[in-house]
């Protein structure tokens, strides 16, 4: 019981990257491996101000300006330097595994003695249903935000971006801002699951985002499988698929530990079932 408790979880942690992955995959088309490093550098941050007794309130918007800088400079490579957006985030994501190093000044930073999120709101006296009610919050704040912005005219032009971009420049939108701001926006919200997920596993480490962006991908096909058997068209039940998905995703691996599945495979099993998921429906839908 206790794999699928914390694969809820961490499914909750985990719904800021596959929102990311959501705006700069299926919004504006970009395959960003900055995943990686700004997931890591969120955790970075927030472990080295929140050693340093900074409080959470602070660590917070620290950690978004710093993930929407590490998205923006992809942006910027992609969109003024002219270099595929795969081969920029690549690029950005190798800078900033130096950069996570220098601000954590070890591979590992323990958050002993600090005062997390988890520690300072006590809404239950249930150490779980506590994390979890703190958790669902942030997620659905996060959510209502990202859905009345993608519902203004400004999230109207980034999703128009995404579909046409011709058309959208042929309307007087700048075209390269839209794909900064987004991917700026994208790795903020990946940086807050790095935030979220330092403070609930109590430690950050130069590792933690290694393949993470999997993780990410696989929620967002896991909610785009359901949103095109449902013709779901609105962006709120979207956004709530996405989340549904990280859940998903992570109570799938929580199911392969608790079947006796060795520790040591749990990325082999991770590889198998986004390929899955991804081949799965293809095939049917050839058939």
């Amino acid at each position: 019981m206790d794999f699928y408790l914390t694969a809820l979880l961490q499914g909750l942690c985990f719904s800021g990257i596959a929102l990311g992955i959501f705006i700069s995959m299926k919004i504006f088309n970009i395959p960003d491996i900055t995943t990686d490093g700004s997931y890591t550098l969120g955790g970075a941050v927030t472990g080295i101000l929140l050693t340093h007794h900074q409080p959470v309130y602070i660590a917070l918007p620290v950690v978004l300006g710093a993930g929407a800088l590490a998205g923006a400079l992809t942006g910027i490579i992609h969109t003024k330097l002219k270099i595929n957006a795969l081969l920029a985030g690549i690029l950005v994501m190798t800078g900033l595994y130096s950069v996570n190093l220098t601000i954590m000044g070890r591979s590992n930073l323990p958050l002993i003695g600090t005062a997390t999120l988890f520690d300072l709101l006590h809404v239950i006296t249930d150490p779980n249903q506590n994390t979890f009610l703190i958790l669902a919050v942030v997620v659905f704040i996060v959510i209502l935000l990202i859905g009345y912005l993608l519902k203004t005219d400004f999230g109207l032009a980034m999703r128009a971006t995404g579909n046409s971009e011709s058309m959208i420049r042929a309307l007087g939108v700048n075209t390269d801002r839209m794909k900064i701001t987004g991917l700026a926006l994208a790795n903020a919200l990946t940086a807050l699951s790095g935030y979220l997920m330092t403070q609930f596993q109590g430690f950050a480490d130069i590792n933690m985002g290694i393949g993470v962006v999997i993780v990410g991908l696989g929620s967002v096909i896991i909610a785009e499988t359901f949103i095109n058997w449902l013709s779901i068209t609105s962006i709120w039940i979207s956004l709530a698929l996405v989340l549904a998905g990280a859940i998903i995703f992570q109570l799938v691996l929580a199911i392969t530990l608790d079947i006796g599945v060795d520790a040591n495979l749990l990325k082999m099993v991770t590889a198998v079932f986004v390929l899955l998921i991804v081949g799965i429906p293809r095939l049917a839908f050839k058939r």
